[in-house]
């Protein structure tokens, strides 16, 4: 009775979506290529700044005026694989510089607005500009990741706002407090429900944060992360009601190609957790302008792009099954050939390692000091086709380093002992672990920790 239940309630829902969402003509007949064509999905998620639906009040009440609307400062590609256990979301800031199809170099959100005033008929209506220019734009994505863009969804700024406060609010979390007269956020420092006017005005501000657009996107990633929390929440799950005014909202506030099935992207996603869904930020070198002295993003070039959603759109491979290493090719110490210089700045340690190998039955041809006495690490250096010389040497003093080199005459190594070295037949002390370099981490949905 349960299966059967949900079954006619998820059918009535996709019925209550169907009627409701607004569809516009989005995918592009070409300039579409790339990865794709299997069960997985990539969705470009898009935000526009369009009022066009919104009364005065409406106006008032989000903090902003009436404008043409055609800009989109929100660039966000979701790829869910066939079988729904994950989901990726990476953002685009909107002064990424690339390469728009018929229009050469220029900010990406520049890619909807060509679309919309050039790409229609002089006598199209508003839908069909619409149209256009979500096929530029998804042509402009596609040529920059390499991938095929399968479906198309867009919230204008009413639909941010009605949906938001159909949810009930969001959870999120400050590092500290915001108020900004642009956006009209104005939130205390810590943890908070926010909906509405206030949730709009979060996932808007970029004047007055750290680093601008980029906490902007962090905001709106910490957003879809915390709605993603609830909408898995079991009072949202096992709440009909709820369930039948989030899909009337969804469907209410979104405008979306002319093939997405937004109960079997629901159900594609059925298995999905929080800590399964992932944010990140397009790959990016840093800050630039262009020749007219505007501010840009310059993004890693094409094939590290195409390298990167290549990786994020391939499927698991199963687990192979372990193997062994190939044993590298050796020789008996007696036909290794060492000069043992010392760079650890300790007296001594060349000539007592020199006693050490030669029991061992190495021939040691010389001992001295190293050109440097700071080395840190202990180096085995060979001349070009020396390897297996190396490889014997490297096995009585495990953990250093192997390299081939110009200084050592052929068939004799040199061995350089760093401050990591402990003695013939013991390991190299191993080096302290090195801190991360800070940058664009991807975070996750469960990801609860303060922000800007």
């Amino acid at each position: 009775m349960l299966v059967l239940g949900t079954s006619g309630w998820g059918w009535y829902l996709g019925q209550v979506a169907d009627a409701s969402v607004n569809r516009t003509n989005a995918i592009p007949s070409e300039g579409n290529d790339g990865i794709g064509n299997t069960e997985a999905m990539n969705l470009l998620l898009v935000g526009n700044d369009s009022r066009a639906s919104a009364t005065e009040d409406q106006l008032d009440q989000l903090n902003t005026t009436a404008n043409d609307g055609i800009n989109t400062d929100t660039m966000i590609l979701v790829h869910v694989p066939a079988d729904g256990s994950k989901a990726s979301f990476v953002s685009f800031p909107r002064d990424s510089y690339v390469e728009i199809p018929g229009y050469g170099w220029d900010k990406l959100n520049a890619a909807y607005a060509y679309g919309y005033q050039y790409e229609a008929a002089d006598n199209a209506t508003d839908a069909q500009r619409q149209a256009s220019g979500a096929q530029l734009l998804i042509q402009t994505i596609s040529s920059l990741t390499g991938l095929q863009i399968d479906h198309y969804a867009e919230v204008d700024l009413l639909g941010f706002f009605n949906l938001s406060s159909v949810v009930g609010g969001v959870e999120i979390n400050l590092c500290e407090a915001v108020k900004d007269g642009y956006s009209g956020v104005n939130l205390p420092a810590g943890v908070q429900t926010i909906s509405g006017e206030q949730a709009l005005a979060f996932v808007r501000q970029r004047h007055g944060l750290p680093r601008g657009d980029f906490d902007r996107i962090i905001r709106q990633q910490t957003f879809i992360g915390g709605m993603i929390r609830k909408m898995l929440s079991d009072n949202v799950l096992l709440d009909l009601g709820k369930q039948r005014t989030l899909v009337q909202a969804a469907a209410d506030s979104l405008t979306v190609d002319q093939s997405l099935d937004l109960l079997g992207l629901a159900t594609q996603m059925q298995s999905v957790t929080a800590g399964a869904v992932e944010f990140q930020t397009v790959p990016y070198v840093g800050d630039d302008t262009d020749d007219e002295g505007r501010y840009i993003l310059r993004l890693e070039d094409e094939d590290a792009l195409h390298a990167f959603f290549a990786d994020l759109s391939a499927e698991p491979e199963a687990p192979a099954g372990p193997t062994a290493p190939a044993a590298p090719e050796t020789v008996a110490p007696g036909e290794v050939s060492v000069a043992v210089f010392n760079g650890s700045g300790i007296s001594g340690v060349a000539a007592s390692t020199a006693e050490a190998l030669a029991a061992e039955g190495y021939q040691v041809t010389s001992t001295g000091n190293a050109d440097s006495s700071e080395y840190t690490g202990t180096e085995i250096r060979y001349a070009a086709g020396d390897q297996a010389l190396a490889n014997t040497l490297a096995a009585s003093i495990p953990g250093a380093t192997i390299a081939e080199a110009d200084e050592p005459a052929p068939g004799t190594l040199e061995l350089v002992i760093g401050s990591n070295f402990n003695g013939v037949g013991q390991p190299v002390t191993a080096p302290e672990p090195v801190e991360p370099v800070a940058g664009e981490d991807a975070r996750t949905a469960a990801d609860t920790t303060c922000i800007n």
